[in-house]
């Protein structure tokens, strides 16, 4: 191969942990010319190109090059530190401290990940979550930013406007999720026959998706596992036509009742969803609040107690993250009468750039087909349907008298 051609790759492959002063995020205080700019040589971290989130492990970078510059450009030294040593207990280990001095280290931070771009420039990625252990950061350049030599810097005045425009989401604890069709569920289901035991297929599948088996994705960071459990009183919506659906209460931990409200005529992939905290009705109640404050024609429905482990899956790609969920509905007037599925749905999409929302179908089908044949290779399910829980329990007050 040429030997150019080798060179110009392994330089767009490059990738850095830039560090500075926390006061270069949040301006608490102005950028000086003497601010140290640390820039932290590691290998290219994202799992795909181009990447939306990327997360750093401290301790997987092993010796990193790095080289010390004030915001003006001069050099202050170089050194080589091991991934580990570099924010002992989230903050400068020893090493930093010694190269950017004793003024500067106890406001230093991952300010940015750095990647070279192929055709040239920087692609830069903000730092949201800092952790002794890791880190996560959030790309927040559409096209590659400040064109020579990393070392000049030219990046810097770039990557910081882009912080400052959206900081009201990036500083901000979650701020940078967003949900594209919003009071939307999209959502496939398995209906798992036989049934497995649902508490290990769920901590086998994050195990799958831990090793990167599907393609992309990994667990979402710092959220990667969810336990529910639930008891749900159910109300099947006959009418009007436009409130057709079911209404379901929730008891919360806190005061009253979550209302659960879905609109469809026929069970399908996207559904109108309502959520409404705090509702203070007992149970004798929910009825005649469903006829009386709503409006709605009803029909009770045998109350079910719902077990639910859910994965949340990140794609690394796009930022959107799916859950996977596992549940168990047994009814609580005959618990041997079972619903266990698998669900896909959509969340939410850790960005702050102005992705396509078409793009989450498209991504969605792509970890569905994976699911559908991950489920099937274990004889779980057999192939996707949209199977509501209000056709389950209409099936079972069809076939058998239960009361609720």
């Amino acid at each position: 191969m040429n030997s150019d051609i080798t060179s110009s790759r392994a330089l767009s492959h490059r990738a850095w942990v830039v560090a500075g002063g926390i006061h270069l995020l949040n301006r608490t205080a102005p950028r000086r010319l003497d601010d140290p700019v640390v820039l932290i040589r590691v290998a290219p971290q994202e799992m795909c190109r181009p990447s939306t989130t990327v997360v750093i492990r401290w301790d997987t970078l092993g010796p990193c090059p790095v080289n010390g510059f004030n915001a003006s450009g001069a050099r202050i030294g170089s050194t080589l530190i091991d991934g580990g040593d570099l924010f002992p207990d989230a903050v400068a280990g020893a090493a930093l401290r010694e190269l950017t001095g004793a003024q500067a280290a106890p406001g230093l931070v991952p300010l940015c990940y750095l990647a070279a771009h192929p055709g040239g420039g920087y692609h830069a990625y903000a730092q949201i979550h800092f952790h002794p252990e890791d880190a996560c950061f959030v790309r927040t350049t559409v096209q590659p930013i400040g064109l020579g030599p990393v070392e000049d810097l030219r990046w810097l005045t770039p990557v910081l406007r882009a912080h400052a425009a959206s900081s009201t989401a990036l500083n901000n604890h979650l701020r940078c999720f967003r949900k594209h069709f919003a009071g939307t569920e999209l959502e496939f289901k398995y209906t798992l026959d036989p049934a497995p035991d649902i508490w290990a297929a769920s901590r086998e599948l994050l195990t799958v998706l831990r090793r990167g088996e599907l393609e992309g994705c990994r667990p979402e960071y710092r959220n990667e596992f969810q336990i529910h459990h639930t008891e749900n009183h159910l109300f099947d919506v006959t009418g009007p036509e436009y409130e057709v659906g079911y209404a379901s209460f929730i008891p919360t931990a806190t005061a009253g009742f979550l209302l659960k409200r879905k609109w469809f005529a026929q069970d399908t992939f996207a559904r109108r969803e309502e959520l409404t905290f705090g509702v203070d009705v007992a149970p004798d109640g929910f009825e005649e609040y469903l006829r009386g404050k709503l409006g709605l024609q009803v029909r009770a429905l045998p109350a079910f107690q719902r077990v639910r482990y859910d994965i949340q899956c990140e794609s690394m790609r796009t930022g959107h993250v799916y859950g996977v969920f596992f549940d168990h509905c047994s009814l609580e007037s005959a618990p041997e009468v079972v619903l266990s599925q698998c669900e896909l749905e959509y969340l939410r999409s850790r960005s702050i750039l102005d992705l396509e929302p078409d793009g989450v179908l498209r991504e969605m089908e792509r970890i569905n087909d994976w699911l559908d044949g991950y489920l099937a290779d274990r004889g779980w399910a057999s192939g996707p349907t949209f199977y509501s829980k209000r056709s389950f329990l209409r099936d079972v007050v069809a076939s058998r008298p239960i009361s609720r």
